[in-house]
This record gives C-alpha cells, sequence and structure tokens, in this order.
C-alpha cells in the first residue's frame, strides 16, 4: 500500500467496508434500472410507454434519457463520496456499471453537463466529466467539450421540479457553431431532467439533431 493508503485508509463508499473504494457487495447490490421503462426519459414505468406522466406535455430537447441505476440511499451515498468526499476513482466503478447495464448510445461522440467553476475548485474534480472520460474510454467514442455554462446557478438540490427548470433556463450556451449531429451527455445523476434538458437544447441549438442523456443514476418516483 503507498504511503496515501496508509494515511487515508479506503473504505467503501456505501458500507465503509475497509480497503476498498466500492465492494463488491455494495456494486451488485445496487438497484439497476431495467425494462420496462419510458422510451423518451427513461423513467421506471409498468409498462413500455413512448411518454409517461414524468415527460409528457414537455418540451423536451432530448431525444432519449437512461440511467445505471436508482437514486436510492446506497447510490446516494456513492455519489457523495464521488461527489462531494472528492474520491475520484469511483468514476471508474460508475463507468463500470453505466457500461454493463447500458448498450452504447447511437452517437458519434460524447459531451458532458460542463462544470460550475467554483464547485469544481471546491471539489477538485468535476464528475460529469470525468464520467464522460470512462465511458468514452469504453465505448471508444470521443468526448467533446462543447458546452460551456452562460451564467452561476444555484444548486438544484432542494429545489422543486418548476424551479429547477426556472434555475437553469438558458443557463448553457454551446463553445462551438457545429457540434456532431448525434451526441451523448454525460451526466451523474437525473433528477427531474431539467439540467439534462437545458444543456441539451444548448446542443440542439448547435446543429445535434439526436441528443440522448446517460447518467449514472436516476431519481425514481415513489421508490
Amino acid at each position: 500500500m503507498d504511503l496515501l493508503g496508509l494515511l487515508l485508509p479506503q473504505k467503501c463508499a456505501v458500507c465503509a467496508h475497509p480497503d476498498e473504494p466500492l465492494c463488491r457487495s455494495c456494486r451488485d447490490g445496487f438497484a439497476r434500472l431495467q425494462p420496462p421503462l419510458c422510451d423518451r426519459c427513461g423513467a421506471a414505468t409498468a409498462w413500455p410507454v413512448a411518454r409517461c406522466r414524468e415527460c409528457s406535455g414537455r418540451r423536451i430537447a432530448f431525444a432519449t434519457a437512461r440511467a445505471a441505476v436508482a437514486y436510492d440511499a446506497a447510490a446516494a451515498a456513492f455519489v457523495a463520496a464521488w461527489k462531494e468526499r472528492g474520491i475520484r476513482k469511483l468514476a471508474g466503478a460508475a463507468g463500470d456499471l453505466v457500461v454493463e447495464t447500458l448498450p452504447p448510445p447511437p452517437v458519434g461522440a460524447l459531451a458532458f453537463v460542463p462544470r460550475d467553476t467554483e464547485r469544481t475548485l471546491k471539489r477538485g474534480h468535476h464528475p460529469a466529466e470525468r464520467l464522460a472520460a470512462e465511458l468514452g474510454s469504453r465505448w471508444q467514442l470521443p468526448v467533446l467539450d462543447v458546452v460551456e455554462r452562460t451564467r452561476p446557478v444555484r444548486p438544484q438540490r432542494g429545489l422543486q421540479r418548476a424551479e429547477r427548470r426556472r434555475n437553469v433556463s438558458g443557463a448553457f450556451r454551446p463553445r462551438q457553431a457545429d457540434v456532431p449531429r448525434r451526441i451523448a451527455l454525460v451526466d451523474d445523476v437525473y433528477t427531474t431532467g431539467a439540467t439534462a434538458a437545458a444543456a441539451a437544447s444548448a446542443l440542439r441549438g448547435a446543429g445535434a439533431c439526436e441528443v440522448h442523456v446517460i447518467t449514472f443514476a436516476r431519481a425514481v418516483r415513489g421508490s
């Protein structure tokens, strides 16, 4: 074990079992999101539907959204360790779970929800970008930094659905005049889809005709 490992022993991000950032039991215990799902937003449904109650009646800039696991207590503990405690190697574990659960998206490149400078400095890394890099390596797709923020936004945590949409409305823009026509947008967690939709809208404005959203976890209503 290296010096850093001696000074800061690793513990499982979910159960605190020693010597592993994510133990096998917790890894296997994540609730994988499997069909039936909403064809558009990836919400768990009783039977296959084209649009579910979460996304029907909304104008959504992305073609599909899919996640690997449900955002339950175990996934929340994992994400907190990954994002807030800065355990960067968990991006690799998240990437493995995504690739095991989801097929490669029908795209030519990956993008990621852009970093918030203040939060990135505080955390020391940007989880969405690191997850995109992990997925790009596994799926052999280029990762493009093609979306940027137009302004700071307050954290989405604690906001209601309509407030989340207002909070990120117009908060993103493309970095360049054109992007691949089919592209996947990567983020760590899908909650209401407000951030994903706003960033996908920026990609659509730069020429993307299909934006597919890929996340590690997704909030599941009623769970």
